[in-house]
């Protein structure tokens, strides 16, 4: 599995959890609604700047859009054990 691919999986999964319309999370992230859906349609690259911005509109970590979904449980869970 791609980068890109579980990049645009994790943005649009924590989008729609949070209730968002990709308009809205452009508006939040500072960038263009057209982009927004080019990344979730695994269209464009993205640089780190934009990766940070979306993590941010997102309210989260930037790391956790690169993880694989089935990692991302794994990883809360063991976060929440050395707590």
């Amino acid at each position: 599995m791609s980068l890109i691919h579980i990049f645009a999986k994790n943005v649009r999964k924590y989008r729609a959890e949070k209730g968002l319309s990709q308009e809205a999370l452009a508006e939040l992230a500072g960038l263009h609604r057209t982009y927004i859906s080019a990344i979730e349609r695994e269209r464009r690259n993205i640089s780190i700047d934009n990766i940070e911005n979306i993590a941010s509109a997102l309210d989260v970590d930037a790391y956790q859009l690169l993880i694989p979904n089935n990692k991302t449980n794994d990883l809360k869970l063991s976060n929440m054990k050395e707590q």
